[in-house]
């Protein structure tokens, strides 16, 4: 008896748009790769080290999603460090976006039930 399992595939895991290291592929393409090491920034954010407004980690964005688009739709090839660099910049913006909305919860648990 087989079990089918369910794959959820995010990053297209493409060899030519992903880093190696010692041979081996990374797990996910450098734009990725960017995003996940720009998550660590969340504790900037979470003890007050760092902080933005709401427009300023959605404008964190637009590099990403600019360069994928370029790709997508011109003749236009970036290489693997500038989607670091545009993934580093979108985690970034992710994880100030994420503080953000915990600020508005704890505040909201904290006026409700205090």
């Amino acid at each position: 008896m087989k079990i089918h399992q369910l794959e959820i595939q995010l990053c297209h895991r493409l060899p030519e748009r992903s880093f190696f290291w010692n041979g081996k592929q990374f797990p996910v393409c450098a734009r990725c790769t960017g995003i996940h090491i720009g998550y660590f920034s969340y504790f900037l954010f979470l003890f007050g080290a760092l902080s933005f407004n709401w427009w300023v980690s959605l404008l964190l964005f637009i590099p990403a999603y600019a360069d994928g688009f370029l790709q997508a739709y011109t003749k236009y090839q970036s290489n693997n460090y500038t989607r670091l660099i545009t993934g580093l910049i979108t985690g970034v913006g992710s994880m100030a976006l994420l503080s953000i909305l915990g600020k508005i919860i704890g505040q909201f648990i904290l006026d409700t039930f205090f």
